[in-house]
């Protein structure tokens, strides 16, 4: 009780700074009605509850499983194995991501379904599931993660070249969604299952970069696709428009079934194959087995209410925020508010608190999750103020953001401990989760819908591009400032990197 209580304390602290930021702006810039403000307070209530109980529900049940899991894998010494247990696990656990879903449903609104959801979930499942076996493979035969991320992003880097503006923005934006709340903390356990083989360093470095690798995968499938339907152009429109509802309970009531839905879905794989692998390989013993399903039904419960408030009480005031926002004369106001909504949404995200906590247990404590945080956040302040630029001014593209960007991720790759660059990038798709999907998502097309010349589609899809981009040149950054200071202090410079 003590540990859960621990969690909502640290859950609490971390959602009140975009709660207060709202009812700041709610007395200023941004009225808003006391019905829609209610609906935004009990959000955010739902969020701390359900956060608290998810984070102490993967604890429980869903990092042992990935772990167990990872291990299996590697103890089988197949390559066969290694690869059908990829190919298995990044289908079906992208293919859960409730993240993936939501941002697949505003693909096929707004290309008017000339892309279905399904196609976008099975598209994106498929790329996932095969670089995730890609990075299976980079851990066992214990190859270079810079060189690989290099090679994979020079074969983007190509393909992009014959997708459209849409799809560029769309595949990078699947990217950041199918790493959500519930394949992080997986994929992440399997990685350290996998590496945990190994001796010292190289299962510290070789338990991160697995999420990054596995999430090039998205891009890559979607980018594809658009070559091979042959469509250049989508249109159609974002419903960004705010409920007129006067309820305050109705919506959340409405809601939940959905949710509920597409949580049991998410977990319903993983429940699958461990029970599988339960009956074949793991056979726990009682009293972990029960810790594990316990752990399953806080994480049901965790997301289900978590998501909920997200989708129920976050989205609407995310859009009106935008759209009131982007109406000022000044549009500097546009920039500056954005990045510090970046700042502290990113806090919010459950899949940050499980990479972090994993960061700062695998360097021993001598990287404290505090400091990665501050870098993650300044790093996704930084993308949604970037965007928000990007919307106000038309010329600028997604290409001008990400090309450089990725550029000197790539190379910072080279320079930064290697333990960095795996960090680095699970970092992006980490920090781009189911906040980012719904609140910053909805504040930019806000902000697009009210800007002329801004277009919706466009301006609105590339938004997870950015701030899954940020945060991986935010650690790196972190990375090179890590390797001067124990350079400094007298640790040897081989001892992370």
């Amino acid at each position: 009780m003590n540990i859960l209580f621990e969690k909502f304390k640290e859950v609490l602290v971390s959602v009140l700074p975009i709660t207060l930021i709202v009812v700041m702006l709610s007395f200023t810039l941004v009225p808003i009605d006391t019905p829609i403000m209610l609906r935004f307070l009990l959000g955010a209530f739902l969020i701390v509850v359900g956060l608290t109980i998810f984070l102490f529900g993967v604890d429980l049940g869903i990092t042992p499983i990935g772990s167990l899991m990872g291990t299996h894998i590697a103890k089988s010494n197949k390559v066969s194995i290694v690869i059908l247990s990829g190919l298995i696990l990044g289908f079906f656990i992208s293919v859960a991501e409730p993240d993936l879903h939501i941002l697949a449903g505003q693909v096929a609104l707004v290309s008017a379904n000339v892309i279905t959801k399904t196609e976008i979930i099975l598209c994106v499942s498929v790329g996932i599931a095969l670089l995730l076996t890609v990075g299976f493979l980079r851990i066992i035969y214990n190859k270079s993660l810079s060189l690989l991320l290099t090679l994979i992003y020079g074969v983007i880097l190509i393909v992009s070249f014959f997708s459209s503006q849409e799809f560029l923005a769309i595949s990078f934006d699947a990217s950041g969604a199918t790493t959500g709340a519930l394949t992080v903390p997986f994929i992440l356990a399997l990685a350290l299952g996998i590496s945990s083989l190994k001796k010292g360093k190289a299962s510290e470095d070789d338990s991160f970069g697995l999420v990054g690798i596995a999430s090039t995968g998205a891009i890559l499938a979607v980018m594809i696709m658009s070559v091979l339907k042959g469509t250049k152009e989508i249109s159609g429109s974002l419903d960004s428009s705010l409920s007129a509802s006067t309820a305050v309970i109705l919506p959340f009531i409405n809601k939940l079934p959905t949710v509920l839905y597409e949580v049991v879905l998410a977990l319903l794989p993983i429940v699958i194959i461990f029970i599988v692998f339960q009956m074949i390989s793991f056979k726990l013993k009682k009293k972990p087995l029960k810790r594990i399903i316990k752990g399953l039904v806080y994480t049901l419960i965790g997301l289900v209410l978590f998501l909920t408030g997200v989708n129920a009480g976050f989205m609407d005031v995310g859009t009106l925020v935008g759209y009131t926002i982007a109406s000022i004369d000044n549009k500097a106001v546009l920039i500056a508010i954005g990045a510090l909504l970046g700042l502290v949404v990113i806090l919010a995200e459950p899949a940050v608190y499980v990479l972090t906590k994993q960061i700062e247990d695998v360097t021993s404590g001598y990287l404290k999750r505090k400091v990665v945080l501050v870098a993650l956040s300044l790093g996704v302040s930084l993308a949604v103020g970037l965007s928000m630029l990007r919307i106000i001014v038309p010329e600028i593209k997604l290409w001008h953001y990400l090309l450089p960007g990725y550029i000197l991720a790539v190379v910072l790759s080279y320079l930064v401990p290697k333990l960095f660059v795996g960090m680095s990038f699970d970092s992006g798709g980490v920090s781009s989760g189911p906040m980012t999907a719904t609140f910053i998502l909805a504040f930019a097309q806000g902000a697009a819908e009210s800007i002329e010349g801004a277009n919706v589609l466009v301006d609105g899809f590339g938004l997870i591009a950015m701030v899954a981009l940020m945060p991986i040149i935010a650690l790196e950054i972190l990375g090179l400032i890590f390797k001067i200071k124990t350079v400094k202090g007298g640790l040897s410079e081989n001892e992370y990197s």
